[in-house]
């Protein structure tokens, strides 16, 4: 009976773990400061998560196909200078859906890269992260990029607004993650992102086309960049050309916090949500108990090691590796 007790308990964390980890350190910071749980607090971390978060749930989807994307960070800033440059040139109506293109064109050269040459991804996302920041500077000219008239545009709502006290960033996360969950759990496509992940070959094999699932990967992975970037441009009506330099790092803390393995093939959306929240209240946590903002890097840095060891240890079984 104890044996299937702790069988038991090790099938629940292995697949609620994440969970379980979120409501105890929400438990360990409230004991700290009462500040943590405030309903205004609580909404402030939330918008301030949400970019990250957006970004996550599209890379989500190239995880659990199996590949990486490391460009996201030097993608998100190109959108965010193109669509606030666009904005005094075409107007906002104008100026959205071509910053979408443009950042959806992006992808699509990474997903025909990996998808159809079969190219590492690994090695071309890193690659692309450094062209895209070229080409940021490029259309920049180096400089950073601010609207000529901030009073008068209606383009501060999505970052700026709200609906019935509901912050317009948290809104529009919170729609992208349902959207996208039914998409990845409910439809063909999402079971064929799985068995692409979890084994390429036999995938193909079975009919699925590899190519052609791995770059819908990454349009998707590129939409929600173009969604991060225009939530940020909107909420700062300006911005530096270098506004998602390492975001790329934090965005795959949050995605293998939510359980995605690397390996591919394995993921939700709603915990990849877990996990950029457990971030983003960690960080909070950590300021409001009087520590330096730096100290965070480390805590992300162990909580990262943690979760992919688990991740690791609920696949074979067992805590230690069988060779140790």
């Amino acid at each position: 009976m104890a044996g299937l007790d702790k069988s038991t308990i090790g099938k629940i964390l292995a697949r609620q773990g994440i969970l379980i980890a979120f409501i105890l350190f929400m438990v360990g910071f409230a004991l700290v400061n009462q500040r943590f749980i405030a309903i205004d607090n609580v909404f402030g971390v939330i918008r301030s998560s949400a970019i990250l978060g957006v970004i996550a749930l599209g890379v989500t989807f190239v995880v659990i196909g199996g590949n990486l994307d490391l460009s996201v960070g030097s993608m998100m800033s190109f959108s965010t200078i193109v669509v606030l440059d666009l904005h005094d040139k075409l107007g906002p109506t104008m100026a959205i859906p071509a910053m979408f293109m443009l950042t959806l064109a992006l992808g699509g050269v990474i997903g025909f890269l990996v998808g159809y040459l079969k190219l590492n991804s690994l090695i071309v996302t890193l690659g692309m992260l450094s062209a895209i920041h070229g080409l940021t500077l490029m259309w920049s000219g180096g400089k950073n990029m601010d609207i000529a008239d901030k009073e008068s545009t209606w383009f501060s709502v999505f970052g700026q607004g709200g609906l019935i006290g509901i912050p317009m960033p948290i809104i529009m996360f919170a729609a992208l993650a349902i959207v996208l969950s039914l998409l990845l759990t409910k439809t063909p496509f999402g079971r064929k992102v799985y068995a692409v992940g979890g084994n390429g070959k036999a995938a193909t094999f079975s009919g699925i086309p590899r190519a052609r699932v791995v770059f819908m990967t990454y349009l998707i992975s590129s939409f929600c960049v173009a969604t991060a970037g225009l939530l940020q441009a909107s909420r700062s009506l300006g911005s530096q050309n270098t506004v998602g330099q390492g975001m790329e790092l934090e965005v795959l803390a949050a995605v293998i916090l939510g359980g995605a393995s690397l390996l591919g093939g394995s993921g939700t959306v709603f915990k990849t949500v877990i996990g950029v929240l457990i971030l983003g209240f960690i960080q909070n946590g950590l300021l409001l108990a009087g520590l330096e903002f730096y100290v965070q890097y480390v805590v992300t840095w162990v909580i990262i090691i943690l979760a992919v060891w688990l991740d690791i240890a609920a696949k074979r079984g067992r805590l230690w590796s069988p060779i140790a």
